[in-house]
């Protein structure tokens, strides 16, 4: 098939590299501009850039995509069968998505109509979900709203944060839209309409969502910890400074302390009473130094057990 690929980020990455390896015919590669990143603000281009330029292939990085005629008329002239939309990080205008003969095709990360929006990935982890999946859909003007033609469930396990299921996402997101391409080209007579009744949405991780209220179960503040690794990172206050929580574990126990309590300091970490069970807190960045285990951080600092952690 003749396809048009818009993404930006690592997500997009094997979805690319699947259309390439199967041969398709990829007419060009639309990714959001180079931008400055990290402490150098080095400008660095895209991952789905640098892959594109590794096969040779067009790339078109547009400031922005609505309203912009010089791009809708270039994509016209490209006469795409389909366009492949995978974390592009823009919002395409109807006179985009009318393009293709065959449609626009999105995979989002999740079941849907469950957690449309922004974050699908990390609320189904906040949201202590046992399974996830990727939608193949067709894009609409409304915000994850259109028709759904082909899903791949996956499990959630215990321990995975959101920067691990991510990375198991973005290969099971290229499996199934491999799976699903024969229907694309056969015009998507499977496709079904999404019961809008049932829709929940993922709304944007704000960087205050990572506050750690103690009176919550160990569960949810465990999914807390791991909903939100790498970014923003959940975090306390111990004696009045900020203290990231970058990993912990639970046990059934029970004290009569209150929660955010600090019961026990041990090699496992730091033991804290929540509104219900106990956290253990192994892993810990206090302002200005690196993520470290407790463990370590004992060896240098003091954690005084008997102490409330939060504000």
């Amino acid at each position: 098939m003749n396809i048009i690929f818009m993404g930006t980020p690592d997500f997009s990455v094997p979805t690319l590299q699947m259309l390439i390896d199967e041969g398709h015919n990829v007419l060009a590669v639309v990714t959001q501009p180079d931008r400055p990143k990290g402490r150098g603000n080095k400008v660095l281009m895209p991952p789905v850039k640098e892959l594109a330029l590794k096969y040779d292939l067009p790339v078109l990085q547009p400031e922005r995509v609505k309203g912009n005629e010089e791009f809708l008329n270039h994509i016209k002239t490209l006469n795409p069968d389909v366009m492949v939309v995978v974390a592009y990080g823009q919002i395409l205008p109807e006179s985009v998505l009318e393009v293709p003969s065959l449609g626009c095709i999105n995979i989002h990360g999740s079941l849907l109509p469950k957690y449309r929006g922004a974050a699908p990935i990390q609320w189904s982890i906040l949201d202590e979900e046992k399974e996830t999946g990727v939608t193949i859909m067709y894009m609409d003007k409304g915000m994850d709203t259109g028709d759904m033609l082909y899903k791949k469930s996956m499990p959630i396990d215990p321990s995975d944060t959101y920067e691990s299921l991510h990375d198991k996402m973005k290969i099971v997101g290229a499996q199934a839209l491999k799976e699903a391409m024969p229907m694309i080209e056969a015009g998507g007579k499977e496709r079904e309409k999404q019961d809008d009744n049932q829709a929940t949405y993922a709304s944007m991780i704000q960087k205050a969502l990572g506050e750690i209220n103690w009176e919550k179960s160990n569960h949810e503040i465990d999914a807390k910890v791991r909903g939100l690794n790498p970014w923003p990172v959940a975090y306390t206050y111990y004696e009045g400074q900020p203290m990231k929580v970058w990993q912990t574990s639970m046990t059934n126990e029970n004290t009569d302390y209150a929660p955010g309590t600090i019961i026990e300091v041990d090699k496992a970490g730091m033991h804290v009473q929540t509104g219900n069970g106990i956290l253990i807190i192994e892993e810990i960045q206090a302002p200005n130094k690196k993520r470290m285990p407790v463990s370590e951080y004992i060896k240098g600092n003091s954690i005084e057990k008997g102490r409330l952690l939060g504000n």
